[in-house]
Parts: structure tokens; C-alpha cells; sequence
């Protein structure tokens, strides 16, 4: 299980990454970009895929883990359940997302430097 504090220190830990809150609650941009953010109603924390097709089959290959509601249907988003989750895998899905949404020469920068995965 991770916490919200897990979820600040991993992001917080990435290149050019500021918490902003997100509709009163907290948000993680790169660049201004949105890549993270913890939700209620459900709890959990949104992160991004690299598009529909693969948030569908993560949901539906570990439905206990990942989920969407239909405000996220169609888009690459998806809700993880922050109680069903380990560190490792957390940190997994948060430099996916920030990748995903960093400026294309960051993200370069970094796996070149080796502190972000290719």
C-alpha cells in the first residue's frame, strides 16, 4: 500500500515537476503539465498510458488495481487504487506518466543521463 505522501516524494523526485493543486487536491505537473493527481470519490491517484488501448488492458488485466470512471472513458488516463499497489510499482507508473507528458528534450536529457528509463 502507498500514500499520498509516497505518491509527493516520487514525483517531487522527477525532473522539473511542481505540485499544483488540482481541484483543491494534490496535482503533479512537469512543465505545466499535468501527470499526476490524487482523486477522491473514489480515492485514488490518476496517472496517464501511453493510450486508451493500453489503460483498457491494464484495467482489465488487474481490475484490482486499475479502474476508470466514465468521466475518463476515451482517454489515456487511468484511476489506480493506492491501497493495492507496492513503491516499486507505483514508481513505475508515475515516470511513465511523466514521461508521457514531459517536453520531448527533458525526457531525452534524462534517459540520456540514466535517471529515467527508456
Amino acid at each position: 500500500m502507498v500514500t499520498e505522501e509516497d505518491v509527493r516524494r516520487v514525483c517531487l523526485s522527477l525532473p522539473s515537476v511542481q505540485e499544483k493543486p488540482y481541484e483543491r487536491l494534490p496535482g503533479f505537473r512537469v512543465k505545466d503539465r499535468l501527470f499526476a493527481r490524487i482523486r477522491q470519490r473514489p480515492d485514488a491517484l490518476l496517472v496517464w498510458r501511453p493510450d486508451v488501448f493500453d489503460k483498457e488492458a491494464l484495467i482489465a488485466s488487474q481490475p484490482d488495481k486499475f479502474f476508470q470512471t466514465a468521466h475518463y472513458e476515451g482517454h489515456p488516463g487511468v484511476l489506480v487504487r493506492m491501497e493495492a499497489i507496492d513503491l516499486e510499482e507505483l514508481e513505475d507508473l508515475l515516470v511513465l506518466s511523466w514521461t508521457l507528458n514531459a517536453p520531448a528534450k527533458l525526457v531525452t536529457s534524462f534517459q540520456a543521463s540514466g535517471l529515467v528509463p527508456d
